[in-house]
């Protein structure tokens, strides 16, 4: 089923928005400056070519420490990104996305392109990862806030 819904997601805007998030990072790349928001940009293009059975979320909540890109110097890097490319992003995700509205079957991957907006904005930080291992990143966590509660 994720490998069908793949292959139409790419038919439905996905595979123009991948190759958008692509030239972004290749931008990013060209400048030296640039290399930590091209890699970034970079991972969200992959995901955003094969978004189905992944799912992006914080490293903060996958690892459960803090590091330099969901810290504070993460805040500096997805204000940088919003201006320089972001806003752009999620402007086109956002309009994919009512356009895949349009027809019923295009509903899955609008919600899918309007998931993306949230990642075009601020994308330092995010790891993408497989839906069973973020189900369990947030399991793990779940426990851990309960057992401090408990205390």
């Amino acid at each position: 089923m994720t490998l069908a819904l793949n292959l139409l997601w790419l038919i439905c805007g996905g595979f123009l928005m991948g190759c958008a998030w692509l030239i972004a990072a290749v931008v990013m790349f060209v400048s030296i400056i640039g290399i930590p928001w091209g890699r970034a940009a970079f991972n969200i293009a992959v995901y955003t070519f094969f978004p189905f059975g992944n799912e992006a979320i914080s490293r903060y909540e996958l690892t459960g420490r803090e590091d330099i890109g969901t810290g504070p110097l993460g805040l500096i890097g997805n204000v940088i990104w919003f201006v320089l490319a972001g806003i752009w992003l999620a402007i086109a995700h956002l309009a994919v996305g009512i356009a895949c509205f349009i027809t019923i079957i295009g509903i899955p991957f609008g919600w899918a392109h309007f998931k993306l907006v949230e990642i075009s904005l601020a994308p330092i930080g995010k790891v993408i990862v497989s839906r069973d291992v973020a189900e369990e990143a947030r399991r793990r966590n779940a426990t851990g806030v309960v057992n401090n509660l408990r205390r």
